[in-house]
């Protein structure tokens, strides 16, 4: 296996669609998105017989508490490890010996920039085999980097995301399983009985669901109900210069929706939902509470059928709190949990949850301690 910088956005963007996680976030484009708003990116490959094995996208963040290399939902590797695959310890040996040199990579680059730590959040499962190796190198973060418990919606027969699919073949440009997908009444069917009366009335009450034709246009839309919903639920935000440049690279390329809820020609919801490789991930999401219309509802499901006629596998609801699965019902560990009103909403449209491991950062110099410290009293002021 050798490492090296990427050069080929084609040959690395064509991995990641090869894996069954294939967040997004580790895409070429976010670098282009970060490199926009003053942060530089960073992307490793990894490479045996002249293929692709292994990606690992990461930007330089230049922050008041410490410069670090920040690897969102990265590293990807080739070949996830699913219960019922043979050979299972040879591969696991295999994998455990190549992520070492991952982590010297990510060392001299992050020294390089003069960092004080890097910051991974991998789109690993906790079953994962690699999380013992993470572990033995790193120390858990104060704080999360992103979401770590998710909400998805299946919108094939066979739940793509579950640890039970193997995996696509090895070799670069595998798929996964083609399964049936599901019909909208069978998906409507199953969500909470509150949320199908809520979505019948907001179409009832006349609320207009548009995908905008002209997401940079119509951006300003969203960022003024997305700065009321951060004053209402006081969460630290995305920057403007985030919002216009993800909006801008995602969008030009096809891969981006804005929707506009709208009842009586006012903008009561908007969502920006990003769509690589068969899915769908919801990724921002703001409303105003100015009205009692359910416009909100109607907007998931409109975002969630058109991922369906897209063809699309997963439906992302990414981040809600820490729930607990009793008697195949679900609640949340903690009730007064910053997220458990966002929770009950994402929750009443079904799905299955994916818990991934923590984030783990891994020191470069003394000056580490200073940020972690820092960041203990934030999350004990934050409440998680």
């Amino acid at each position: 296996m050798t490492l090296s910088l990427a050069t080929n956005p084609q040959e690395w963007d064509a991995f990641l669609i090869g894996q069954r996680f294939r967040p997004f976030l580790q895409n070429w484009t976010m670098g282009e998105v970060y490199r926009e708003i003053g942060q530089e990116p960073v992307r490793l490959e990894a490479r045996e017989d002249g293929r692709i094995t292994g990606i690992c996208f990461g930007h330089v963040v230049r922050a008041k508490r410490g410069r670090h290399l920040t690897i969102p939902y990265g590293p990807i590797c080739e070949g996830r490890i699913a219960k019922g695959e043979l050979d299972i310890d040879s591969q696991l040996a295999t994998r455990n010996s190549q992520f070492f040199p991952w982590i010297d990579s990510l060392k001299e680059i992050a020294k390089a920039h003069r960092c004080s730590f890097i910051r991974l959040s991998p789109f690993w499962t906790l079953s994962d085999p690699l999380n013992s190796e993470l572990c033995s190198l790193s120390t858990p973060s104060p704080l999360h980097l992103l979401a770590e418990h998710l909400l998805y919606l299946p919108l094939t027969t066979q739940d793509q995301w579950s640890v039970e699919v193997p995996p696509p073949p090895a070799g670069g440009g595998g798929t996964l399983q083609k399964q049936t997908k599901k019909t909208e009444d069978d998906i409507f069917s199953h969500f909470r009985a509150t949320h199908r009366n809520l979505i019948r009335r907001a179409q009832k009450e006349g609320v207009d669901v548009v995908t905008s034709d002209d997401p940079d246009r119509d951006l300003p839309l969203f960022l003024t109900l997305h700065e009321e919903t951060q004053k209402r639920h006081n969460f630290t935000p995305y920057s403007d210069a985030f919002f216009r440049a993800q909006v801008k690279h995602f969008a030009s390329q096809g891969c981006l929706s804005l929707y506009l809820a709208r009842h009586e020609n006012e903008v009561l919801a908007a969502s920006i939902h990003v769509h690589f490789g068969g899915e769908t991930s919801y990724h921002h999401g703001a409303s105003t509470q100015k009205s009692k219309v359910p416009a909100s509802h109607l907007l998931q499901w409109t975002a969630i059928r058109d991922a369906l006629a897209r063809g699309d596998h997963v439906y992302n609801f990414w981040g809600i709190a820490p729930i607990l699965v009793e008697d195949a019902r679900c609640k949340m560990q903690d009730a007064k949990h910053p997220f458990s009103g966002v929770t009950l909403f994402k929750t009443g449209f079904g799905g299955s949850f994916l818990e991934l491991t923590h984030c783990r950062d891994i020191p470069l110099s003394i000056a580490y301690h200073g940020t972690r410290v820092f960041e203990c009293i934030r999350k004990w002021r934050r409440g998680f």
